[in-house]
């Protein structure tokens, strides 16, 4: 491609999208580089590159950009008359703007009419964007706009260095989009998935191809929801293992444990004899520590089907709190809480419900000690109706957690304490399951942790 096409366009977009103002540097020399050329030859090429401006367009700001570039095409050809023979200026000029008028108003025309094919380009899931071999971004639909929060008028023309600098762009695009190029570089095609600050998972495709001419051709699907249903069935695949191994060992370890603790109890009156009782007292805890890890086993591997009954949510979070209370009192920590809709109902298995509970304002008390600040701990917890379930939410002023950890939070022997087991929240995500229900959890490093509990609503209560 010669060298004035490919800066025509960019420069085309940006007097467009400023109104001429502040780049007529720019401008006059693309107009000294058509020097010598055919006018015929570059409004052919000024239509097509008007044509693909417009697409990125909405409707409403179309004829806008209709006026300014013919505009910019009168301007051209004044220049470029001014440098011509006197001989045949006079008759040139009419003639030049009379077929500048008629390619901009032909481009105009075709484009408020888009072609099905484009329509169904603009409106795909996917995001689509179109690079020349120069890196001048020549178009991107409505998707890829919304992809990367930026409207598509801000983007087109705009190079690729340009890109990487561009304010409107968040900084985590635009480590994504060189990072990409870098990548693009080495192999001369890309495909990967990349996790933005919002967390959504994006799949990201280049290809070059000779239907193409050279061009690139850029696309970008949001795969968060196929990622969360992936995600999910792993994680069942993993309680299912999980299920497997608790049943082959549980009852086999019990045994043997249940005979060892009465024995030491046997031996307890000896030990005491030669001072050696704190012994004894070390192996019945250890015993009955080993007895709460396969009881976690158990429940694991198949928690009991819930006996489900009508309850407020009130009433529920009242009676976990008061359970909890004691503890957090004495590591000095306040435990709020707020009920939006005291009639609020569940029917749910109260007694695994309140082991989930529990489970989770523990884990938020010990994510308040771990804090390497002084800060004053605080839980909230709130209940209210969300559509047709029942939200619990449980928020901690703690150390919070890092995406790695997030990631990994539900799966089974997954632990960041020292003395954790992995298992408590695997066997919540199960129980909560169980009941038709969802945990979904919110949480920024030394910030704290947000857990969001949504079980199914039901009329009436008891």
């Amino acid at each position: 491609m010669d060298g004035w096409r490919t800066r025509y366009f960019p420069v085309l977009a940006d007097f467009v999208r400023n109104g001429g103002n502040g780049c007529r540097a720019q401008t006059e020399q693309l107009w000294i580089e058509l020097d010598g050329l055919s006018a015929a030859e570059i409004l052919e090429h000024h239509e097509e590159s008007v044509k693909l401006l417009l697409s990125n367009e909405e409707p409403e700001d179309r004829l806008t950009f209709v006026h300014r570039s013919l505009l910019f095409i009168t301007e051209l050809l004044l220049s470029l008359r001014l440098s011509d023979s006197a001989a045949t200026r006079e008759n040139a000029e009419a003639e030049q703007l009379l077929i500048g008028a008629n390619a901009i108003h032909s481009a105009s025309i075709d484009d408020e009419r888009p072609s099905k094919f484009e329509t169904v380009l603009q409106h795909m899931d996917s995001g689509v964007a179109l690079f020349d071999d120069s890196g001048t971004l020549r178009f991107l639909n409505v998707q890829m706009s919304r992809l990367l929060q930026v409207p598509r008028r801000v983007l087109i023309g705009s190079t690729l260095r340009e890109l990487f600098f561009h304010p409107a762009l968040s900084l985590s695009i635009r480590k994504n989009m060189l990072r990409t190029v870098k990548e693009m570089k080495r192999n001369r095609r890309f495909h990967g998935e990349f996790q933005d600050a919002s967390g959504r998972f994006l799949l990201v495709s280049i290809s070059q191809t000779d239907e193409l001419d050279g061009d690139y051709l850029v696309s970008v699907k949001d795969v968060s929801e196929y990622k969360q249903i992936e995600q999910a069935a792993f994680q069942n695949d993993k309680l299912a293992m999980l299920g497997k191994i608790a049943a082959a060992i549980a009852h086999e370890i019990r045994n043997p444990l249940t005979s060892i603790r009465g024995f030491i109890q046997l031996l307890n009156p000896y030990l005491n004899e030669i001072g050696k009782q704190e012994y004894g007292r070390i192996i019945l805890s250890e015993i009955d520590r080993a007895n709460d890890i396969i009881y976690e086993f158990l429940n694991s591997s198949k928690p009991t089907a819930p006996m489900k009954q009508k309850i407020l949510v009130g009433l529920l979070l009242k009676e976990t709190i008061l359970l909890s209370e004691s503890e957090a009192l004495m590591k000095g920590i306040e435990i709020h809480h707020e009920i939006f809709d005291p009639f609020l109902t569940v029917a749910i298995d109260a007694k695994q419900i309140k082991q989930v509970l529990l489970n989770m304002i523990k884990n938020a008390m010990d994510a308040i000690a771990d804090t390497d600040d002084n800060r004053k701990g605080s839980i909230g917890i709130i209940s209210r109706k969300e559509g047709k379930y029942a939200l619990i939410s449980i928020k901690d002023n703690g150390k919070g957690m890092m995406r790695s950890t997030l990631n990994r939070l539900f799966d089974p022997f997954f632990t960041t304490k020292e003395e954790g087991t992995g298992l408590g929240l695997s066997v919540s995500y199960r129980i909560i399951s169980n009941h038709g229900g969802t945990i979904h959890v919110d949480s920024q490093h030394n910030e704290g942790t947000e857990f969001l509990i949504y079980l199914p609503c039901v009329e009436g209560k008891e």
